[in-house]
């Protein structure tokens, strides 16, 4: 905002009397030399190259110091001034800019980065409006870089926004990211194309650029399970996935940090739809895309998911930048994390007088009762901080149907009147409480159970037949030869009989040993 004490300033330091000087300089120049046809024509250039000075002043002003670390000043105060000097140095590529990649480029240059570089090769349409961060129905058609770089400068004026509308492959790559000496500290990765994406991580990783990758925020809608981790340990993330695969293949194992959803696949969610018959009907798929191997297929995203992807990458760009302490846990299986909470299960072992501190439950199963049976949470005050295991009831052993989250409170209270107090647990706890952890676990435990694995499984075991049928075939003669020597009476009529009795296992049932009824198939079972 200009001010009446700005323009004081301002003042006092001779702009407005520099501008005064150059304006009457630019006005007898273009008196003396204009050769315009008419005095109009002479009076036109002139205001115009009047005008063009003072928008100089204006930029200048509005471009002071003064005003740029007013506007940035809830940074200043969370970054520091150390801090917020290492952002505003920062020299940015960020190539893709959908969903994902103008959220990044947004919140960057609004928290201060003063330099970045776009790149995307496409425009904005009609569906990207559910999910860009600054697209208005009056830029559909509008390249995307042009888009975002046009209202980025009404945000911050004085930052250096280089737009490139070309799509990035190892063709361009040198240009795109180095071209007219522009040095990159950071590379941001929002392409959604599987080996575009591919080229560019390997095109930063092999030149010891710093690159930061988002996965697919396509059919995700769970934001509490979003998570920054190195690519070696994404998961449930089928475009990491494929990444980390191929990555290895090419020698790149870990050291770029990925933005991903561990949301699990779930057949009631969002699927990648398919290409209907209308438009494959058109003609070969391929030749439906923007681009050649580039997607053809709609992707279901619900538009909030990108932008928290984006401000998810910004935010670890700029707290890594400007040093700001940070303790990121990689991913949903945070080992330390359920480390730390099955150590708290042995250590209230040791607490209550029990010498054996060893527990049938492994960190794997950790991760399942806190994520997955309590979501996270102690089902007593759902707090989700400073949790720990605990034994539920006093007379049974620890197992997954005895062990309950709690915080760390409410661990040692219940250490202190169930686990060694003696007490009931239904005068412990409110009969809710109780019905949820009691009744709630069994119930989620067998909600887990899925027919759709059974029905998988048992489809492999019948495709074996062909390997079980000869193997049975071998091994049944020695068998029955076996069984014959201990007194069993194999094939033949009535109860077998083991050696020198006349009862036995065999005797209870009267079916063991005798001979299929007729027409009785005898390899049914299998």
């Amino acid at each position: 905002m200009i001010t009446l004490d700005l323009i004081k300033k301002y003042a006092d330091e001779g702009l407005f009397d520099d501008t005064y000087d150059k304006v009457r300089s630019t006005t007898l120049e273009i008196f003396c030399n204009e050769n315009s046809a008419s005095v109009q024509a002479t009076m036109y250039n002139m205001s115009k190259s009047i005008l063009n000075a003072v928008n100089q002043v204006i930029d200048q002003i509005e471009h002071s110091e003064e005003l740029i670390r007013e506007q940035l000043a809830r940074n200043y105060a969370f970054l520091t001034e150390e801090g917020m000097t290492k952002v505003r140095s920062q020299r940015i590529v960020i190539v893709g800019l959908g969903g994902v990649g103008s959220w990044v480029a947004t919140m960057l240059v609004r928290s201060g980065v003063s330099t970045i570089r776009i790149i995307d090769f496409d425009q904005v349409s009609l569906s990207s409006l559910n999910r860009h961060a600054v697209a208005t129905l009056s830029d559909v058609g509008i390249a995307k870089v042009e888009c975002l770089k046009q209202h980025l400068l009404k945000i911050a004026p004085w930052a250096k926004i280089d737009t490139r509308n070309q799509l990035w492959n190892l063709e361009s790559a040198e240009d795109l990211i180095f071209g007219d000496d522009f040095q990159p500290t950071y590379v941001i990765d929002c392409i959604d194309n599987l080996d575009t994406k591919l080229d560019l991580l390997e095109f930063c990783h092999t030149r010891q650029i710093k690159v930061v990758s988002s996965g697919g925020a396509a059919c995700k809608s769970d934001p509490t399970r979003i998570n920054i981790a190195d690519i070696s340990k994404t998961e449930e993330d089928p475009l990491a996935k494929r990444i980390r695969v191929v990555l290895k293949k090419r020698g790149i194992i870990s050291g770029i940090p990925t933005i991903f959803s561990a949301e699990k696949p779930d057949p009631r969610k969002a699927k990648l739809l398919p290409l209907s018959e209308t438009e494959i009907s058109k003609g070969k798929v391929d030749e439906l895309s923007a681009l050649q191997d580039f997607r053809v297929r709609i992707l279901p995203v619900l538009g909030t998911m990108p932008g928290m992807f984006g401000l998810a990458i910004a935010t670890f760009v700029l707290t890594t930048v400007a040093g700001y302490p940070t303790e990121p846990v990689e991913g949903k299986n945070r080992y330390k994390v359920y480390d730390d909470v099955l150590q708290s299960l042995a250590g209230q072992q040791s607490r209550i007088g029990q010498l054996d501190q060893r527990t049938q439950i492994a960190l794997n199963d950790v991760n399942y009762i806190v994520e997955e049976v309590f979501r996270g949470k102690s089902p007593i005050s759902n707090f989700s901080t400073r949790l720990t295991l605990s034994r539920w009831r006093k007379d049974e052993e620890i197992s997954l149907q005895n062990v309950v989250v709690m915080t760390k409170e409410e661990q040692r209270e219940h250490e202190k009147r169930v686990l060694i107090g003696g007490e009931n647990i239904e005068d412990v706890y409110s009969k809710e409480v109780v019905e949820d952890i009691e009744q709630g676990l069994v119930k989620r435990i067998v909600n887990s159970f899925s027919w759709t694995e059974f029905a998988i499984a048992y489809g492999i075991h019948k495709s074996l037949i062909f390997i079980r049928l000869p193997i049975t075939a071998a091994i049944t003669p020695a068998v029955v030869r076996l069984l014959t020597r201990w007194g069993f009476n194999i094939g033949k009529a009535g109860a077998a009989a083991t050696a020198g009795t006349t009862s036995g296992a065999t005797g209870l049932n009267p079916k063991f040993g005798t001979r299929p009824t007729s027409g009785k198939k005898w390899w049914w079972f299998f």
